[in-house]
């Protein structure tokens, strides 16, 4: 794997009392720990080099200071609503790759709809399309579910779906299989 590759992994981020509270590319991982502030509680098997080190790339560090975190927020993005909404469009329940996903606006720009968590949808494109510039009552379709807000259950159910495909998030995410 390209050192660039390696070094945008997402890397789970634990709370000095091991609580899961954000994920961040494998290079901020990586400053963290040089800097003292994080140590490395599992590792991949990538590896990066120095003139002068190799270190292994983290998979879950933690923070050696408790940090108290305000109010949770998470970038207003299509990632992040797709990842909320599970990739699965929301007017006909097709799971689909991120690729053939879009995002609608439940209440059209056109008409005030704000850009915000509240408003916003996956959405594949034959629904896109067929919903148009109407509302989806207005358009007899109707949404799996109300696009909710960000909240702490978001974010924890967002690291979880990320953390699928890492067997060393696990025990941190209160899996239960």
């Amino acid at each position: 794997m390209p050192t660039a590759d390696r070094l945008h992994r997402p890397v789970l981020v634990l709370n000095a009392s091991y609580e899961p509270i954000n994920i961040c590319a494998a290079r901020r991982a990586l400053v963290l720990i040089l800097k003292g502030l994080a140590s490395a509680e599992e590792v991949s098997v990538s590896h990066v080099h120095s003139a002068k080190r190799t270190l292994s790339v983290p998979s879950v560090i933690r923070l050696l200071e408790y940090r108290r975190i305000p109010h949770q927020t998470r970038a207003l993005s299509r990632k992040n609503i797709l990842m909320r909404d599970r990739y699965t469009c929301q007017y006909c329940h097709k799971t689909l790759p991120s690729g053939e996903m879009t995002l609608d606006h439940v209440v059209p720009r056109s008409r005030a709809g704000e850009t915000t968590w509240e408003n916003l949808v996956a959405c594949c494109h034959p629904c896109n399309n067929r919903k148009g510039n109407r509302t989806p009552d207005e358009a007899g379709m109707k949404l799996l579910r109300a696009p909710r807000p960000f909240s702490l259950h978001t974010s924890r159910h967002l690291m979880r779906l990320l953390g699928r495909s890492d067997d060393q998030w696990r025990k941190y995410l209160f899996y239960s299989d």
